[in-house]
Formats: C-alpha cells, sequence, structure tokens
C-alpha cells in the first residue's frame, strides 16, 4: 500500500492512529505504529513532563515512526515545542490554531508537519503555510470539531479539488470499507480515532471504552459551539447543557457549567454521568475493544476485500 503519505511518514499502511486527548498515550502509539500505522501520541491532555515521559516510553517501545499530536490552543505551547525538538519527534500534527505560527519553525529542525482542519478555507491557509498534509476532519468524528458541520462525504472531494498536498481523511472512518470509500474520494490516507478509543491499549478508561462499544445511532451530538464545537456521547452533563440552551446562556454560564477536567472525568476517569464524553457518529459500527494491531489489520483485510467487492459493481 505504497503511496504519497506512506513515502512521508515510512509507515507500512496509510492510517494515521489520531492523537486523541486522554486517549492517545505512548501504549496506543506504539502499538499502532508496531503495527504499520502511524501512531499519535495525543499532546493535548498532559503536562510538558508528562509528554516527555510518554515520548520517552513510546521510543523504547517501538522503533518504527511516530508523532505528536499537539493542540496549538495549549497553554504551554513553546515549552511542548521545545521537548517534541529534544526528544527529536520528527513528525506532528497540530490543531485547533494558526498553523502559520509554528509550521515554518518545527520544519527548520527537521520535522515532518500536518495540520488537521475542518474546511475547504483551513485546509488551503495550512497547504500556503508550508505544511506537508492536511487532515480534512468531516463532521461525523468525534471530540472537538468544525463549526461547519461539512460531512467527511463532501470535504474530501472539495478539498482535494483545490489541494496540492497529500490530505488524509478524517471523520466516521473505522472500517477498511469506509477507509477505501474517501481514498476513491480523493483522501492518500486516513486518521482513524474512535475505532482505537475502543482498543486495549488506548488510555481511556474501560467504563468510557464499554459505553463506546454500546453507543447506537443518534447517541452523539455536536454542542457547545460558542465555546468549541464538540461532539459528545449524551448523558447527564450532555443534558444539562441542553437544559441550559432553552434559557439562552450567555458563553459565560456556558462556561461555568462546562468547567475544568470534565474530559479527564468522563473519558480518563471514567465518569458516565458528569463527564464529556467524546466520541463520534461511528461509534455505532464499533462493536468491540480489541487488540490495537488487530484493529489495523482488520482495516487492511477489509480494505482489500472491499476493492474486489467494487470490481463486481455492474449497473
Amino acid at each position: 500500500m505504497t503511496n504519497k503519505i506512506t513515502q512521508l511518514f515510512a509507515v507500512k499502511y496509510p492510517i494515521i492512529q489520531a492523537g486523541m486527548i486522554w486517549n492517545s498515550g505512548w501504549r496506543l502509539a506504539s502499538a499502532a505504529s508496531n503495527a504499520g500505522a502511524l501512531g499519535l501520541i495525543g499532546a493535548g491532555s498532559m503536562y510538558p513532563d508528562v509528554l516527555r515521559d510518554h515520548i520517552q516510553k513510546c521510543k523504547k517501545a517501538t522503533n518504527k515512526p511516530f508523532g505528536v499530536n499537539v493542540p496549538m490552543l495549549y497553554p504551554n505551547i513553546e515549552e511542548i515545542m521545545n521537548i517534541i525538538v529534544e526528544e527529536e519527534v520528527k513528525i506532528v500534527f497540530t490543531s485547533a490554531g494558526n498553523p502559520k505560527i509554528w509550521t515554518s519553525w518545527l520544519k527548520e529542525r527537521g520535522i515532518t508537519v500536518v495540520h488537521v482542519v475542518s474546511s475547504v478555507k483551513f485546509a488551503l491557509k495550512a497547504q500556503e503555510a508550508g505544511v506537508d498534509a492536511v487532515v480534512a476532519e468531516g463532521f461525523e468524528a468525534g471530540g472537538h470539531n468544525g463549526r461547519e458541520e461539512t460531512t467527511t462525504l463532501t470535504l474530501i472531494p472539495m478539498v482535494k479539488e483545490q489541494l496540492n498536498i497529500p490530505l488524509i481523511a478524517a471523520g466516521g472512518i473505522a472500517t477498511g470499507q469506509i477507509m477505501l470509500a474517501v481514498m476513491l474520494l480523493g483522501a492518500d490516507a486516513v486518521q482513524v480515532g474512535s475505532r482505537f478509543v475502543a482498543s486495549e491499549e488506548s488510555s481511556a478508561h474501560l467504563a468510557f471504552k464499554q459505553v463506546v462499544v454500546d453507543a447506537k445511532e443518534g447517541d452523539t451530538h455536536l454542542t457547545l459551539k460558542e465555546l468549541a464545537p464538540v461532539r459528545l456521547i449524551k448523558n447527564k452533563f450532555y443534558n444539562e447543557v441542553q437544559e441550559l440552551y432553552k434559557k439562552g446562556p450567555t458563553v459565560d454560564e456556558l462556561k461555568s457549567l462546562l468547567g475544568r477536567a470534565r474530559a479527564k472525568r468522563g473519558m480518563f476517569e471514567g465518569d458516565l454521568e458528569d463527564g464529556e464524553l467524546e466520541i463520534g457518529q461511528i461509534s455505532g459500527l464499533i462493536h468491540d475493544i480489541k487488540p490495537t494491531a488487530q484493529i489495523v489489520e482488520d482495516l487492511v483485510t477489509e480494505f482489500h476485500q472491499a476493492q474486489k467487492s467494487v470490481e463486481k459493481i455492474v449497473f
């Protein structure tokens, strides 16, 4: 499966394990990389010293390429970037911010840079900033999302039409059949998040993983757009948010309800009532918790099976 992305990252498969907060520690990243995908450590839930520890442990657990995902709104961003350079991480995925701020700085230090976007407009801005590739993430995705509500099915071909650099599709991808579909639409690779949440190596709480497995169609919803749009499993906290919306809340009132560390409480500590449970719509197709290596193998096997099925389609 050699293409632009496998060559760019020196990986076996054009599959990226998303760097998700409270889910993507060194165990998941190293397991994904060892399986032939590109593993990512999610720096968004880590203090600088914790990130350094995860990077060092990941280097001991794999001799394959891996990267770090960095939300650029992170308060300790300069320290985080310096640690990445000091620890000789060669791949960085940036998100939630202006790619112009860090892309040149990282590339001058020999780092491959990818930026996550949710629209054609921001994909072009990322390309202009000099990134090596773009992740275009559709409305279906879990966690923080774009305000445009553009689905992966429409976003990928629209970005592909105008982009000159490699394109990675994200949002609603958990099977090899979907992987083939978005690659037929123009993607060079896929970034997979929710499916890897329900892996044995994910750092998420087992109770949260089980909620993902049990989720059905319609169990998630994109909300809190006034702060930062986020797709959540419907639980007690989600219902409290919806009740507050009925009163026409101010941004400060929404912030007060959200408070601090809700995502940690929900995904990492397993508070299924008052925690923030971030997951994608595709959770309705995730029915079990598997080893990361098995997830990667399944994606590849299903991809090739889907290729053969496409050849049989006639009309």
